[in-house]
Formats: structure tokens, sequence, C-alpha cells
């Protein structure tokens, strides 16, 4: 009896006599910014701009912004002296590799930077393989950036493949083939190579792979990715292989930086062209 006493007690002291009434909450506002630059003007550092241009000065623990706003022992100037004394540790990521003939936009189901990326892709697999490589096939989620008119750093390539995907061969039957193109017809086409393919009302109404009908008994070589071997992006192209599949190893970043160097080193700038690989109708 004494403890429900002192719990009543209790009880009344929070919430007074009458209804139990909790507490209110505090009210609590937010003030939201755009991520533009525009309360300090600090762009990115692009092989086209300076470090001071683009981030401003520090001097004295005073940060002046490259809009000329001033900023002392605040969170703005201790990650400016962050971000800036960072740049001489990643000064090889600015080196310029190469020059866009125009910019290069990501477009499905084909554009000339998923064309290039595959078609750079299949040789590079080709060549360390020293297998017959037929097809290409990625996704278009792994290109994450787009490349601007103009030069191109190192950072531009690493950014658009982040990742420590791999390149893969995978020898796969033609009927299966079949399967994952009209998987692709339903849901997203993806970047594909060695294929021409018409797309109708979300069904592959022709389908052919080095100018001839795909054969379901007919084993193609295949270059991919590590990220689509098991359900990435929903293909899983490992339970598909005919025998063992191949990991070379080489990061797709690592085969698409080595393909733009090539390309300046012959004197040529970083351009492609659509095709009719894929036409929907």
């Amino acid at each position: 009896m004494l403890r429900k006493t002192l719990l009543a007690a209790a009880l009344l002291a929070v919430f007074g006599c009458g209804s139990p009434t909790p507490p209110k909450s505090p009210t609590i506002t937010w003030e939201t910014y755009r991520m533009d630059g525009s309360r300090t003007g600090v762009q990115h550092l692009t092989a086209r701009n300076t470090m001071e241009t683009a981030f401003g000065t520090i001097s004295d623990g005073v940060y002046t912004s490259p809009n000329g706003r001033t900023f002392k022992d605040n969170e703005v100037s201790r990650c400016a002296a962050i971000l800036m004394d960072a740049q001489s540790a990643i000064a090889s990521k600015k080196k310029v590799i190469g020059t866009t003939a125009a910019q290069m936009r990501i477009e499905e189901p084909q554009c000339e930077l998923s064309n290039m990326y595959i078609d750079a892709l299949m040789k590079r697999v080709a060549a360390l393989t020293g297998k017959k490589i037929d097809v290409g096939l990625t996704n278009f989620g792994g290109i994450r950036t787009e490349l601007e008119q103009g030069d191109v750093m190192v950072e531009d390539i690493e950014a658009m493949f982040p990742f420590n995907n791999t390149l893969v061969y995978v020898p796969i039957r033609g009927r299966d083939l079949k399967v994952v193109l009209d998987s692709m017809a339903v849901r997203k086409w993806e970047v594909v190579g060695g294929i021409k393919a018409r797309v109708k009302d979300k069904k592959v109404v022709s389908a052919t792979i080095g100018g001839a009908p795909i054969s379901d008994d007919k084993v193609y070589g295949v270059a991919t990715i590590s990220f689509l071997l098991n359900n990435g992006d929903g293909i899983s192209l490992a339970p598909l292989s005919v025998g063992d599949y191949i990991d070379t190893h080489e990061r797709i970043d690592t085969c698409m930086l080595n393909y733009v160097r090539a390309l300046t080193a012959a004197g040529k700038k970083i351009s492609y062209q659509k095709d009719d690989r894929i036409v929907k109708e």
C-alpha cells in the first residue's frame, strides 16, 4: 500500500491533479540552405581554376571565401583549413590526362559515354584473358558522373567509376542471355556492347550478336563487372556461367584511366558516338 501511495504521489507531482497531461515537447525549427556555394562562393577545384579562386584563402587564422566573406574561429574556417590542407595530398588526382571534344551526358538506353565505357571494357577483358568477347554488359548505375567539355583530370574518371568493381569474363549460353535481355526490357535497360536489339512495349522484338540471331546453345563470351555476378542491380551472371568465370582483378577506373591516357598519347580527344545497338520504339 505504501508503494502504491508513493507512486500516486509521484504521478501527481509530475502531471498535477485531474487528467494526466504529458509535458509538451520543445518546438524545433529548421533552416535549410542549398549546397550551391552561394554563401561562400566556393567552387569545385578543376583544371580550369586555382585553389584561391575555388576555395579562397587563409591568413592569420582568418578564412576569406571566394565571394569575399570572412570567417574566424568557427566551423566554416576550420572546415576550410582542413579542405585546403588536404589538397597537397591529392595533387596527383588533379593531373590533366585528356580532353573531351564535347560534353558527355548519361542518357538511357545508350549514350556516347556508356557506349565508350562498355566498348573499352570489352577490349580490355579480351586483352587480359585472351578470350573472345562477344558481348559486353554493365549497369548504368555504375557511371556516377558525367564529363564536361574540356580538360579531364584523374579525379574526373575516378569519380565516374568510384567503386571497387573489377573486370570479369563470363561464358554464357544464348538462351540465358535472352532471359537477361528480356528482363532488362521489362524493368530497365542497362549498358550493352556487341548486341543490337529492338525493344517495343517492354519486349525484345529482335536481338543479334555479331550480326547474327542469338543461338540458344551457343556459348558467348561476356565482358562484365564483378558487381553483376550476384544480384547487382538485379542481375546475376555467375549462376549462368558455363564453367568457371574469370575475374581479372583489374578495377574499372584503372581500365578507363588507361583508355583515356592511350587516347591522349595518340593525339586524340575523348569522344564517342551513339549507334543502333539499342532501339526503343
